[in-house]
């Protein structure tokens, strides 16, 4: 008898646990979604093939994006605040690093209470990752600054293109997890933009176009100057900028952008870090950089968005 009854509690118990671990892992859950029905606009004609690959220094990397797409990290409903962040990983518009980037910063915000969206966004064409031209030295480039646009090279028709792809992309993707807030548990007035590098050009630009569905309510980037003209509209979201010192010319875009949004009396706060190796995304290097997670929650609580 007393076997019987041991046994049933057994049972009752792992059942429990079971029921727990099903929870957890239904709050942690990624689903993948198509931004657009068909194909994208502006990129119909596109033939070229995604590549998926490893990044040198670990993590994956993926190139010739044509359909992009959002992939939803939810937190756990016990700790969920509410606000939704569309996470867009950089890569200088020829790559996208989908793991540094993209699902460490997603994971660390659903510890946060955030619900977060990992933004696949469109592409230029390369060829293999392996065998790519070395990119120019940043700190070679000489930028002209006008209206805070730190594009390097405001002359290629082909770039330019490919930044306003990827940013319409960030738009549709804000505007798909507005029409969705029910669904994910999101307050629909508390969506915001996290970029880095590329994708942080790709975040401010989503601020710059006058669409209230596709609008943000508040704007992240990281060492992610504008690559296109600034005019800070009326309705301009807070907006929150960190980069390092020697990032050049980096640094300097990000000063510039801080500046005409504190010209126009619109809410902006800018951390610039004596040093910080490369793009930090969310390694812990032992530099001042690794501060600026903590800044960025100390920044939202202020803004009474969290």
């Amino acid at each position: 008898m007393r076997r019987r009854i041991l046994t049933k509690r057994i049972c009752s118990l792992f059942l429990a646990l079971l029921f727990i671990m099903c929870v957890v892992s239904l709050s942690n859950a990624q689903e993948t979604i198509q931004l657009w029905e068909g194909k994208a606009p502006g990129s119909e004609n596109w033939d070229h093939k995604e590549k998926a690959s490893s990044f040198p220094g670990g993590g994956s990397i993926v190139q010739n994006v044509v359909n992009p797409t959002i992939t939803a990290y939810l937190p756990d409903p016990s700790t969920a605040n509410g606000a939704a962040v569309i996470v867009c990983p950089g890569g200088a518009f020829r790559m996208l690093s989908l793991d540094g980037e993209g699902k460490n910063v997603a994971t660390w915000l659903n510890k946060q209470g955030f619900a977060a969206f990992v933004l696949k966004y469109r592409l230029l064409k390369t060829g293999d990752f392996k065998n790519m031209a070395p990119p120019k030295v940043l700190s070679e480039i000489k930028l002209s600054l006008t209206y805070a646009n730190a594009n390097p090279a405001p002359d290629n028709h082909e770039l330019n293109n490919v930044i306003r792809l990827a940013t319409s992309d960030g738009q549709q993707a804000i505007r798909l997890v507005r029409r969705n807030a029910e669904k994910w548990r999101i307050d629909s007035s508390k969506i915001g933009i996290m970029g880095f590098s590329a994708g942080g050009g790709v975040s401010v630009g989503t601020a710059l176009l006058d669409d209230p569905e596709g609008y943000p309510d508040f704007v992240v980037s990281l060492y992610g100057p504008s690559m296109v003209d600034v005019h800070v509209p009326a309705n301009a979201p807070p907006l929150f900028i960190a980069v390092a010192a020697n990032h050049k010319p980096v640094s300097m875009g990000c000063v510039a952008l801080y500046s005409v949004w504190n010209e126009a009396g619109k809410s902006a706060e800018l951390h610039v870090f004596s040093e910080g190796t490369g793009p930090f995304g969310m390694r812990s290097q032992g530099l001042p950089s690794d501060a600026w997670p903590n800044l960025f929650l100390v920044w939202i609580k202020g803004e009474g968005l969290i």
